[in-house]
Protein backbone atom coordinates (compact mmCIF):
# COMPACT_ATOMS: atom_id res chain seq x y z
CA UNK A 1 0.00 0.00 0.00
CA UNK A 2 1.35 3.42 -1.14
CA UNK A 3 0.14 5.58 2.04
CA UNK A 4 3.06 7.97 3.20
CA UNK A 5 4.32 9.31 -0.12
CA UNK A 6 1.11 9.80 -1.49
CA UNK A 7 -0.88 11.05 1.14
CA UNK A 8 1.93 13.97 1.46
CA UNK A 9 0.46 15.19 -1.88
CA UNK A 10 -2.97 15.32 -0.69
CA UNK A 11 -3.38 19.49 -0.02
CA UNK A 12 -0.87 20.05 -2.96
CA UNK A 13 -3.42 17.72 -5.09
CA UNK A 14 -6.68 18.78 -3.96
CA UNK A 15 -5.19 23.33 -4.01
CA UNK A 16 -4.51 22.22 -8.19
CA UNK A 17 -7.72 20.77 -9.13
CA UNK A 18 -9.36 23.75 -7.47
CA UNK A 19 -7.44 25.79 -9.66
CA UNK A 20 -8.37 23.62 -12.88
CA UNK A 21 -11.99 23.55 -12.59
CA UNK A 22 -11.87 26.99 -12.23
CA UNK A 23 -9.93 27.53 -15.63
CA UNK A 24 -11.43 28.15 -18.73
CA UNK A 25 -10.57 28.20 -22.49
CA UNK A 26 -9.02 31.82 -21.76
CA UNK A 27 -7.11 31.49 -19.17
CA UNK A 28 -3.49 31.47 -19.48
CA UNK A 29 -1.63 27.70 -19.83
CA UNK A 30 -1.04 25.88 -16.08
CA UNK A 31 0.58 23.10 -15.14
CA UNK A 32 -1.62 20.00 -14.48
CA UNK A 33 -2.36 18.61 -11.31
CA UNK A 34 -0.18 15.67 -9.83
CA UNK A 35 -3.32 13.89 -8.66
CA UNK A 36 -7.01 13.64 -8.46
CA UNK A 37 -7.43 14.28 -4.70
CA UNK A 38 -8.78 10.71 -4.12
CA UNK A 39 -8.80 10.31 -0.39
CA UNK A 40 -6.87 6.94 0.36
CA UNK A 41 -4.19 7.98 -2.69
CA UNK A 42 -4.03 11.49 -3.44
CA UNK A 43 -1.47 11.26 -5.87
CA UNK A 44 -3.00 9.40 -7.72
CA UNK A 45 -4.21 9.95 -11.52
CA UNK A 46 -3.47 13.42 -12.92
CA UNK A 47 -5.30 16.91 -13.45
CA UNK A 48 -5.97 18.62 -16.88
CA UNK A 49 -6.54 15.62 -19.61
CA UNK A 50 -8.55 12.49 -20.32
CA UNK A 51 -7.13 9.63 -21.78
CA UNK A 52 -8.93 7.41 -24.30
CA UNK A 53 -6.61 5.36 -25.72
CA UNK A 54 -3.28 3.35 -24.67
CA UNK A 55 -1.12 1.67 -27.23
CA UNK A 56 1.59 -0.27 -25.29
CA UNK A 57 4.30 -1.89 -27.32
CA UNK A 58 6.78 -3.91 -24.96
CA UNK A 59 9.35 -6.50 -25.50
CA UNK A 60 10.19 -8.32 -22.42
CA UNK A 61 13.01 -10.75 -21.85
CA UNK A 62 12.30 -13.09 -18.57
CA UNK A 63 15.68 -14.13 -17.99
CA UNK A 64 16.65 -10.76 -17.03
CA UNK A 65 13.17 -9.38 -16.91
CA UNK A 66 14.13 -6.55 -19.14
CA UNK A 67 11.00 -4.74 -20.25
CA UNK A 68 11.47 -2.17 -22.76
CA UNK A 69 8.68 -0.45 -25.63
CA UNK A 70 6.62 2.73 -26.11
CA UNK A 71 3.15 3.78 -24.86
CA UNK A 72 1.24 6.26 -27.12
CA UNK A 73 -1.29 8.18 -25.11
CA UNK A 74 -4.32 9.40 -26.83
CA UNK A 75 -5.91 12.19 -24.71
CA UNK A 76 -8.01 15.44 -24.65
CA UNK A 77 -6.82 18.44 -22.39
CA UNK A 78 -9.78 19.54 -20.15
CA UNK A 79 -7.52 22.86 -19.39
CA UNK A 80 -5.12 24.87 -20.98
CA UNK A 81 -2.03 23.36 -19.78
CA UNK A 82 1.82 24.45 -19.82
CA UNK A 83 2.49 20.53 -18.11
CA UNK A 84 0.78 17.81 -17.42
CA UNK A 85 1.54 14.54 -14.90
CA UNK A 86 2.28 10.64 -15.92
CA UNK A 87 1.90 8.02 -13.36
CA UNK A 88 5.45 5.88 -13.85
CA UNK A 89 8.30 4.49 -12.44
CA UNK A 90 10.32 3.04 -14.70
CA UNK A 91 12.86 5.15 -16.58
CA UNK A 92 12.26 6.89 -19.63
CA UNK A 93 14.39 7.33 -22.20
CA UNK A 94 12.26 9.99 -23.94
CA UNK A 95 8.71 11.65 -24.43
CA UNK A 96 7.01 13.17 -27.68
CA UNK A 97 3.54 15.46 -27.12
CA UNK A 98 1.96 15.80 -30.32
CA UNK A 99 5.28 14.64 -32.82
CA UNK A 100 7.59 16.88 -31.14
CA UNK A 101 10.31 16.41 -28.12
CA UNK A 102 9.14 17.22 -24.48
CA UNK A 103 10.84 17.75 -21.08
CA UNK A 104 10.35 15.30 -19.04
CA UNK A 105 11.67 16.12 -14.65
CA UNK A 106 10.74 13.86 -11.51
CA UNK A 107 8.94 15.45 -8.96
CA UNK A 108 11.46 15.36 -5.98
CA UNK A 109 8.67 14.97 -3.25
CA UNK A 110 7.24 11.91 -5.74
CA UNK A 111 9.52 10.30 -8.32
CA UNK A 112 6.12 8.13 -9.73
CA UNK A 113 5.09 11.83 -10.75
CA UNK A 114 6.48 12.18 -14.20
CA UNK A 115 6.31 15.99 -15.33
CA UNK A 116 5.81 16.75 -19.25
CA UNK A 117 6.64 20.28 -20.56
CA UNK A 118 5.14 20.27 -24.26
CA UNK A 119 7.21 22.33 -26.55
CA UNK A 120 3.96 24.49 -26.91
CA UNK A 121 0.82 24.83 -24.68
CA UNK A 122 -1.98 22.77 -25.01
CA UNK A 123 -5.23 23.68 -25.61
CA UNK A 124 -8.56 22.41 -24.19
CA UNK A 125 -10.22 20.13 -26.36
CA UNK A 126 -8.07 19.77 -28.99
CA UNK A 127 -6.81 15.69 -29.14
CA UNK A 128 -3.33 15.12 -28.25
CA UNK A 129 -0.58 12.47 -28.96
CA UNK A 130 1.85 11.41 -26.08
CA UNK A 131 4.63 8.80 -27.04
CA UNK A 132 6.83 7.77 -24.14
CA UNK A 133 10.01 5.68 -24.67
CA UNK A 134 11.44 3.67 -22.03
CA UNK A 135 12.87 0.76 -20.13
CA UNK A 136 13.85 -1.09 -16.83
CA UNK A 137 13.75 -4.14 -14.71
CA UNK A 138 10.53 -3.45 -12.74
CA UNK A 139 11.32 -6.32 -10.15
CA UNK A 140 13.94 -3.79 -8.77
CA UNK A 141 11.40 -0.60 -8.50
CA UNK A 142 9.84 -0.17 -5.52
CA UNK A 143 7.45 2.51 -5.09
CA UNK A 144 6.76 3.57 -1.19
CA UNK A 145 9.37 0.58 -0.43
CA UNK A 146 6.62 -1.89 -2.06
CA UNK A 147 6.77 -3.99 -5.61
CA UNK A 148 3.51 -4.64 -7.04
CA UNK A 149 5.36 -6.62 -10.36
CA UNK A 150 6.11 -9.97 -9.32
CA UNK A 151 8.76 -11.99 -10.97
CA UNK A 152 8.07 -15.67 -11.76
CA UNK A 153 9.96 -19.03 -12.53
CA UNK A 154 9.22 -18.45 -16.33
CA UNK A 155 8.16 -14.60 -16.81
CA UNK A 156 6.46 -12.24 -14.57
CA UNK A 157 3.17 -10.78 -13.38
CA UNK A 158 1.93 -7.44 -14.03
CA UNK A 159 -1.48 -8.08 -11.86
CA UNK A 160 -2.77 -5.84 -8.50
CA UNK A 161 -4.57 -3.66 -6.77
CA UNK A 162 -5.11 -0.61 -6.58
CA UNK A 163 -1.85 0.17 -8.19
CA UNK A 164 0.44 -2.09 -11.21
CA UNK A 165 0.40 0.37 -14.06
CA UNK A 166 3.36 2.37 -12.70
CA UNK A 167 5.62 -1.21 -13.68
CA UNK A 168 4.84 -1.42 -16.61
CA UNK A 169 3.23 1.68 -18.90
CA UNK A 170 2.98 5.34 -17.92
CA UNK A 171 -0.84 6.27 -17.13
CA UNK A 172 -3.43 8.37 -15.70
CA UNK A 173 -3.63 6.24 -12.52
CA UNK A 174 -6.79 6.10 -11.20
CA UNK A 175 -10.22 4.21 -11.91
CA UNK A 176 -12.23 7.88 -13.21
CA UNK A 177 -9.94 8.01 -16.25
CA UNK A 178 -10.71 4.70 -18.37
CA UNK A 179 -9.25 4.18 -21.95
CA UNK A 180 -9.47 1.63 -24.44
CA UNK A 181 -6.00 -0.57 -25.21
CA UNK A 182 -3.68 -2.13 -27.36
CA UNK A 183 -0.87 -4.46 -25.27
CA UNK A 184 1.48 -5.89 -27.91
CA UNK A 185 4.39 -8.19 -25.94
CA UNK A 186 6.99 -9.19 -27.75
CA UNK A 187 8.79 -12.55 -25.50
CA UNK A 188 10.53 -15.80 -26.48
CA UNK A 189 9.12 -18.31 -28.29
CA UNK A 190 9.05 -20.46 -25.17
CA UNK A 191 7.03 -18.50 -22.96
CA UNK A 192 3.40 -16.61 -23.78
CA UNK A 193 1.66 -12.93 -23.36
CA UNK A 194 -1.53 -12.95 -21.93
CA UNK A 195 -3.09 -9.98 -21.76
CA UNK A 196 -7.42 -8.02 -21.65
CA UNK A 197 -9.59 -8.37 -24.43
CA UNK A 198 -9.34 -10.49 -27.66
CA UNK A 199 -5.98 -11.68 -28.92
CA UNK A 200 -5.50 -10.31 -32.57
CA UNK A 201 -3.29 -12.36 -33.29
CA UNK A 202 0.72 -13.61 -32.67
CA UNK A 203 3.57 -12.81 -35.64
CA UNK A 204 7.29 -13.60 -35.58
CA UNK A 205 9.99 -10.58 -36.58
CA UNK A 206 12.56 -11.96 -35.22
CA UNK A 207 14.16 -15.50 -34.87
CA UNK A 208 13.27 -16.93 -31.49
CA UNK A 209 10.53 -14.26 -30.27
CA UNK A 210 7.04 -13.88 -30.69
CA UNK A 211 4.65 -10.98 -30.83
CA UNK A 212 1.27 -11.42 -28.94
CA UNK A 213 -1.34 -8.83 -30.11
CA UNK A 214 -4.36 -8.22 -27.56
CA UNK A 215 -7.09 -5.56 -28.06
CA UNK A 216 -9.69 -3.95 -25.11
CA UNK A 217 -12.33 -2.03 -26.98
CA UNK A 218 -14.41 -1.09 -23.51
CA UNK A 219 -13.39 1.37 -21.68
CA UNK A 220 -11.14 0.12 -18.85
CA UNK A 221 -9.47 1.10 -15.66
CA UNK A 222 -5.68 1.24 -15.13
CA UNK A 223 -5.39 -1.74 -12.74
CA UNK A 224 -7.71 -3.78 -14.59
CA UNK A 225 -4.95 -3.87 -17.19
CA UNK A 226 -2.57 -6.76 -16.87
CA UNK A 227 0.28 -9.00 -17.90
CA UNK A 228 1.00 -12.51 -17.37
CA UNK A 229 4.01 -13.71 -19.22
CA UNK A 230 5.34 -17.16 -18.63
CA UNK A 231 5.15 -20.85 -19.82
CA UNK A 232 0.99 -21.78 -19.90
CA UNK A 233 -1.36 -23.64 -21.47
CA UNK A 234 -3.63 -21.15 -23.64
CA UNK A 235 -6.99 -22.69 -24.24
CA UNK A 236 -9.14 -20.99 -26.99
CA UNK A 237 -13.12 -21.87 -26.86
CA UNK A 238 -16.49 -19.71 -27.70
CA UNK A 239 -19.21 -18.76 -24.99
CA UNK A 240 -22.86 -19.70 -25.76
CA UNK A 241 -23.41 -15.97 -26.36
CA UNK A 242 -20.72 -16.30 -28.85
CA UNK A 243 -18.09 -14.35 -27.20
CA UNK A 244 -14.37 -15.76 -27.46
CA UNK A 245 -13.25 -17.38 -24.28
CA UNK A 246 -9.29 -17.55 -23.29
CA UNK A 247 -8.22 -19.62 -20.15
CA UNK A 248 -4.77 -19.95 -19.24
CA UNK A 249 -3.39 -22.76 -16.90
CA UNK A 250 0.82 -22.40 -15.42
CA UNK A 251 2.02 -25.41 -16.63
CA UNK A 252 3.49 -25.92 -13.10
CA UNK A 253 0.26 -26.52 -11.28
CA UNK A 254 1.14 -30.09 -11.06
CA UNK A 255 -2.37 -31.90 -9.39
CA UNK A 256 -3.93 -28.73 -8.78
CA UNK A 257 -4.59 -28.52 -12.86
CA UNK A 258 -7.75 -30.37 -12.99
CA UNK A 259 -9.55 -28.49 -10.26
CA UNK A 260 -8.29 -25.58 -11.35
CA UNK A 261 -9.85 -26.54 -14.81
CA UNK A 262 -12.86 -27.42 -13.37
CA UNK A 263 -14.04 -24.37 -11.79
CA UNK A 264 -12.44 -21.43 -14.68
CA UNK A 265 -13.99 -23.57 -17.87
CA UNK A 266 -17.27 -23.14 -16.62
CA UNK A 267 -16.63 -19.20 -15.84
CA UNK A 268 -19.36 -18.70 -19.50
CA UNK A 269 -22.08 -20.65 -17.03
CA UNK A 270 -21.21 -18.44 -14.63
CA UNK A 271 -21.45 -15.34 -16.32
CA UNK A 272 -24.93 -16.54 -17.79
CA UNK A 273 -25.95 -16.92 -14.58
CA UNK A 274 -25.00 -13.40 -13.65
CA UNK A 275 -26.46 -12.15 -16.65
CA UNK A 276 -29.82 -12.93 -15.27
CA UNK A 277 -29.22 -11.18 -12.06
CA UNK A 278 -27.17 -8.21 -13.33
CA UNK A 279 -28.34 -7.74 -17.60
CA UNK A 280 -25.66 -8.18 -20.39
CA UNK A 281 -22.10 -8.90 -19.81
CA UNK A 282 -20.34 -5.91 -20.77
CA UNK A 283 -18.02 -6.68 -22.38
CA UNK A 284 -15.67 -8.30 -25.63
CA UNK A 285 -14.60 -11.75 -23.76
CA UNK A 286 -14.54 -13.35 -21.55
CA UNK A 287 -11.64 -16.18 -19.39
CA UNK A 288 -9.34 -16.47 -16.93
CA UNK A 289 -6.08 -17.38 -15.54
CA UNK A 290 -4.16 -19.53 -13.13
CA UNK A 291 -0.74 -19.19 -12.30
CA UNK A 292 1.62 -19.58 -9.56
CA UNK A 293 3.15 -17.13 -7.74
CA UNK A 294 0.22 -14.45 -7.03
CA UNK A 295 -0.96 -15.29 -4.28
CA UNK A 296 -4.56 -13.45 -4.00
CA UNK A 297 -6.81 -13.09 -7.11
CA UNK A 298 -7.97 -10.70 -9.38
CA UNK A 299 -10.78 -9.06 -11.67
CA UNK A 300 -8.81 -7.99 -14.30
CA UNK A 301 -11.47 -6.77 -17.24
CA UNK A 302 -12.18 -9.41 -19.04
CA UNK A 303 -9.78 -11.86 -17.99
CA UNK A 304 -9.64 -12.84 -13.99
CA UNK A 305 -6.51 -14.12 -12.59
CA UNK A 306 -6.48 -16.66 -10.22
CA UNK A 307 -3.82 -18.08 -7.83
CA UNK A 308 -3.71 -21.79 -7.88
CA UNK A 309 -3.96 -22.05 -4.22
CA UNK A 310 -7.86 -20.74 -4.09
CA UNK A 311 -7.90 -24.61 -5.70
CA UNK A 312 -5.70 -26.89 -3.64
CA UNK A 313 -8.82 -27.91 -1.67
CA UNK A 314 -10.84 -28.98 -5.08
CA UNK A 315 -13.19 -26.97 -7.12
CA UNK A 316 -13.58 -23.56 -6.44
CA UNK A 317 -16.77 -21.66 -7.76
CA UNK A 318 -17.16 -19.40 -5.41
CA UNK A 319 -13.66 -17.67 -6.66
CA UNK A 320 -14.93 -17.59 -9.86
CA UNK A 321 -18.44 -16.14 -9.58
CA UNK A 322 -16.72 -13.53 -7.25
CA UNK A 323 -13.96 -11.98 -9.77
CA UNK A 324 -17.28 -12.59 -12.75
CA UNK A 325 -18.86 -9.95 -10.40
CA UNK A 326 -16.80 -7.89 -10.53
CA UNK A 327 -17.03 -7.42 -14.18
CA UNK A 328 -19.73 -5.36 -13.46
CA UNK A 329 -19.39 -4.04 -9.84
CA UNK A 330 -15.92 -2.70 -10.13
CA UNK A 331 -15.06 -2.93 -13.94
CA UNK A 332 -18.14 -1.70 -15.75
CA UNK A 333 -18.71 0.33 -13.16
CA UNK A 334 -15.48 1.74 -11.58
CA UNK A 335 -15.31 2.87 -7.78
CA UNK A 336 -15.43 6.90 -7.93
CA UNK A 337 -12.76 6.82 -5.11
CA UNK A 338 -10.81 4.14 -3.63
CA UNK A 339 -12.66 4.70 -0.05
CA UNK A 340 -15.83 3.61 -2.52
CA UNK A 341 -14.82 0.25 -2.10
CA UNK A 342 -17.46 -1.69 -1.13
CA UNK A 343 -19.36 -1.11 -4.36
CA UNK A 344 -17.00 -3.47 -5.66
CA UNK A 345 -16.30 -6.08 -3.10
CA UNK A 346 -19.94 -5.57 -1.04
CA UNK A 347 -21.38 -6.81 -4.65
CA UNK A 348 -18.97 -9.89 -5.74
CA UNK A 349 -19.31 -10.86 -2.32
CA UNK A 350 -22.88 -10.98 -2.41
CA UNK A 351 -22.58 -12.59 -5.96
CA UNK A 352 -21.43 -15.70 -4.04
CA UNK A 353 -24.17 -15.88 -1.88
CA UNK A 354 -26.44 -15.81 -4.89
CA UNK A 355 -24.57 -18.65 -6.82
CA UNK A 356 -24.67 -20.94 -4.02
CA UNK A 357 -28.80 -20.03 -3.65
CA UNK A 358 -28.28 -20.96 -7.44
CA UNK A 359 -26.67 -23.93 -6.86
CA UNK A 360 -28.95 -25.39 -4.18
CA UNK A 361 -25.97 -25.31 -1.18
CA UNK A 362 -27.48 -22.75 0.79
CA UNK A 363 -29.61 -19.20 0.61
CA UNK A 364 -29.00 -15.84 0.83
CA UNK A 365 -30.83 -15.05 3.47
CA UNK A 366 -29.36 -18.77 5.33
CA UNK A 367 -25.81 -17.53 4.60
CA UNK A 368 -26.49 -14.23 5.23
CA UNK A 369 -27.82 -15.26 8.85
CA UNK A 370 -25.17 -18.01 9.61
CA UNK A 371 -22.03 -15.15 9.33
CA UNK A 372 -23.74 -12.88 10.92
CA UNK A 373 -24.45 -14.96 13.78
CA UNK A 374 -20.70 -16.69 13.52
CA UNK A 375 -18.54 -13.84 14.66
CA UNK A 376 -18.72 -12.63 18.11
CA UNK A 377 -19.75 -9.16 18.73
CA UNK A 378 -16.20 -8.15 20.74
CA UNK A 379 -14.37 -9.02 17.42
CA UNK A 380 -12.36 -6.54 15.81
CA UNK A 381 -13.67 -7.07 12.79
CA UNK A 382 -16.55 -5.31 13.39
CA UNK A 383 -14.68 -2.75 14.21
CA UNK A 384 -13.77 -2.15 10.33
CA UNK A 385 -16.41 -0.06 8.09
CA UNK A 386 -17.16 -1.71 4.69
CA UNK A 387 -18.13 2.31 3.12
CA UNK A 388 -14.98 3.83 4.55
CA UNK A 389 -12.63 1.27 5.60
CA UNK A 390 -9.24 3.18 5.50
CA UNK A 391 -6.22 2.43 2.70
CA UNK A 392 -4.83 -0.25 6.26
CA UNK A 393 -7.69 -2.12 5.55
CA UNK A 394 -8.98 -1.88 2.57
CA UNK A 395 -9.36 -5.57 1.90
CA UNK A 396 -10.24 -6.24 5.32
CA UNK A 397 -11.88 -9.66 5.49
CA UNK A 398 -14.94 -7.35 7.03
CA UNK A 399 -14.69 -5.55 3.41
CA UNK A 400 -16.10 -8.85 1.80
CA UNK A 401 -18.37 -10.09 4.13
CA UNK A 402 -19.64 -7.42 6.37
CA UNK A 403 -19.87 -5.89 2.84
CA UNK A 404 -22.25 -8.62 1.28
CA UNK A 405 -24.10 -8.74 4.91
CA UNK A 406 -25.02 -4.96 3.66
CA UNK A 407 -26.22 -5.44 0.58
CA UNK A 408 -28.12 -8.45 1.91
CA UNK A 409 -29.84 -5.84 4.63
CA UNK A 410 -30.61 -3.66 1.59
CA UNK A 411 -32.45 -6.17 -0.02
CA UNK A 412 -34.18 -7.48 3.17
CA UNK A 413 -35.67 -3.26 3.64
CA UNK A 414 -36.69 -3.22 -0.34
CA UNK A 415 -37.55 -6.67 -1.02
CA UNK A 416 -36.34 -8.68 -4.24
CA UNK A 417 -37.75 -7.14 -6.93
CA UNK A 418 -36.58 -3.51 -5.85
CA UNK A 419 -33.19 -4.78 -4.71
CA UNK A 420 -32.81 -5.96 -8.06
CA UNK A 421 -34.06 -3.26 -9.92
CA UNK A 422 -32.00 -1.10 -8.04
CA UNK A 423 -28.52 -3.11 -9.35
CA UNK A 424 -29.70 -3.60 -12.85
CA UNK A 425 -30.39 0.68 -12.91
CA UNK A 426 -27.13 1.43 -11.27
CA UNK A 427 -25.32 -1.12 -13.89
CA UNK A 428 -27.01 0.27 -17.00
CA UNK A 429 -26.73 4.07 -15.91
CA UNK A 430 -23.07 3.82 -14.80
CA UNK A 431 -21.81 1.47 -17.75
CA UNK A 432 -18.59 2.08 -19.02
CA UNK A 433 -18.28 4.86 -16.11
CA UNK A 434 -17.58 4.80 -12.41
CA UNK A 435 -19.49 5.83 -9.21
CA UNK A 436 -19.92 6.40 -5.44
CA UNK A 437 -21.26 5.03 -2.44
CA UNK A 438 -23.66 8.46 -2.29
CA UNK A 439 -25.00 7.79 -5.63
CA UNK A 440 -25.76 4.62 -5.12
CA UNK A 441 -27.83 5.41 -1.97
CA UNK A 442 -29.79 8.31 -3.34
CA UNK A 443 -31.11 5.46 -6.50
CA UNK A 444 -31.82 3.00 -3.89
CA UNK A 445 -33.60 5.81 -2.01
CA UNK A 446 -35.30 7.13 -5.63
CA UNK A 447 -35.92 3.69 -6.76
CA UNK A 448 -37.43 1.93 -3.74
CA UNK A 449 -39.62 5.41 -2.36
CA UNK A 450 -38.04 4.97 1.14
CA UNK A 451 -35.24 6.84 3.01
CA UNK A 452 -32.69 4.28 3.78
CA UNK A 453 -30.20 6.01 5.88
CA UNK A 454 -30.49 3.42 8.84
CA UNK A 455 -29.12 0.72 7.02
CA UNK A 456 -26.29 2.60 5.11
CA UNK A 457 -25.15 4.17 8.38
CA UNK A 458 -25.70 0.76 10.20
CA UNK A 459 -24.14 -1.93 7.70
CA UNK A 460 -21.60 0.67 6.43
CA UNK A 461 -20.51 3.77 9.01
CA UNK A 462 -21.07 2.41 12.34
CA UNK A 463 -18.30 0.82 14.01
CA UNK A 464 -19.82 -2.58 16.28
CA UNK A 465 -22.17 -5.60 15.42
CA UNK A 466 -25.18 -3.98 14.23
CA UNK A 467 -28.04 -5.01 16.78
CA UNK A 468 -30.70 -6.68 14.39
CA UNK A 469 -29.33 -9.16 11.85
CA UNK A 470 -29.49 -8.25 8.02
CA UNK A 471 -32.91 -10.70 7.93
CA UNK A 472 -34.23 -8.23 9.74
CA UNK A 473 -36.22 -8.15 12.95
CA UNK A 474 -39.05 -10.22 11.11
CA UNK A 475 -36.17 -12.61 11.10
CA UNK A 476 -35.81 -13.04 14.42
CA UNK A 477 -37.78 -16.75 14.58
CA UNK A 478 -35.51 -18.27 12.27
CA UNK A 479 -32.00 -17.14 13.38
CA UNK A 480 -31.37 -20.08 16.08
CA UNK A 481 -32.86 -22.69 13.12
CA UNK A 482 -29.90 -21.77 10.84
CA UNK A 483 -27.25 -24.04 9.97
CA UNK A 484 -24.46 -24.23 8.62
CA UNK A 485 -24.77 -23.52 4.66
CA UNK A 486 -23.23 -26.08 2.55
CA UNK A 487 -21.56 -23.52 0.55
CA UNK A 488 -20.11 -21.55 3.56
CA UNK A 489 -16.33 -22.78 4.09
CA UNK A 490 -15.80 -22.27 0.25
CA UNK A 491 -16.67 -18.96 0.56
CA UNK A 492 -15.14 -18.60 3.89
CA UNK A 493 -11.95 -20.06 2.30
CA UNK A 494 -12.18 -18.08 -0.78
CA UNK A 495 -12.50 -14.51 0.96
CA UNK A 496 -9.67 -15.20 3.03
CA UNK A 497 -7.67 -15.79 0.33
CA UNK A 498 -8.50 -12.60 -1.19
CA UNK A 499 -8.32 -10.49 2.06
CA UNK A 500 -4.12 -11.61 1.81
CA UNK A 501 -3.93 -8.80 -0.62
CA UNK A 502 -3.52 -6.35 2.62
Amino acid sequence: MRIPTRACLGGVAGSLVTVLTATTASAAPMPGAPGVGDPYYPGDGNGGYDVSHYDIRLTYTPESDRLSGTTTILATPTAELSSFNLDFALDIRWVRVNNHPARVERDAADPTEVVVTPKAALREGEPVTVVVRYAGTPSEVAVDGFTAWKRTATGALAVDEPHIAEWWFPSNDHPTDKATYDVSVEVPDDVVALSNGVLEGTGTQRAGWTRWNWRSTEPQATYLAFLAIGDYDVRHSTAPSGLPVVNAYDTALGDLRPSAEASVERTPEVVEFLESLFGPYPFEAQGGVVTEGLGFALENQTRSVYDAGFFRRGTNLSVVVHENAHQWFGDSVALGKWSDIWLNEGFASYAEFLWSEHAGEGTATELAQYLYDSIPADDEFWQVLPGDPGPENQFHSAVYDRGALAVHALRTAVGDEVFFEILRTWLDAKRGGHGTIDEFVELAERLSGRQLDEVFEVWLFTKGKPQVGPNGAEGAEARAAVAEPESYREIAFTHEQLAKRR
